[in-house]
């Protein structure tokens, strides 16, 4: 199960947030095998005080069209499923939605399985 936070500045038109998130869900699916469904998101848009970043670390030319993706998800995909989620997800904001693929943040948090509990007090996953 991965847990997704986008984070991304107001202003943007209504809807966005959400579009972002389809298209994240569709890459991870179509990349990192997540399954169909699997799908649980937390879309926060924010002010020039709450989301700060860097506009050039490591030459990157970011603006204020700076978009976080946050997933945390189950530990073992290889770094070439890795790199091919960031490569698809950076192109197809930009291709679909108009998102400058310098402005694409990514980051993934592995964890083990028996870290999860999808509802009722119960660790779904644990063995």
């Amino acid at each position: 199960m991965p847990l997704v936070r986008i984070s991304l500045m107001k202003g943007e038109p209504d809807g966005s947030g959400k579009k972002v998130g389809e298209v994240v869900y569709r890459t991870m699916v179509d990349t990192i095998n997540v399954p169909a469904k699997d799908n649980f998101q937390v879309i926060t848009e924010h002010d020039k005080n709450s989301l700060i970043y860097d506009p050039s670390y490591l030459d990157i030319q970011r603006t204020d069209g700076v978009i976080f993706v946050q997933i945390t998800l189950n530990e073992g995909r290889t770094v070439e499923l890795k790199k091919a989620f960031y490569k698809t997800l950076a192109e197809r904001l930009n291709k679909e939605l108009g998102v400058r693929m310098e402005d694409v943040f990514i980051s993934l948090v592995e964890v083990k399985k028996e870290n999860w509990s999808f509802g009722n007090g119960i660790a779904q996953y644990a063995t």
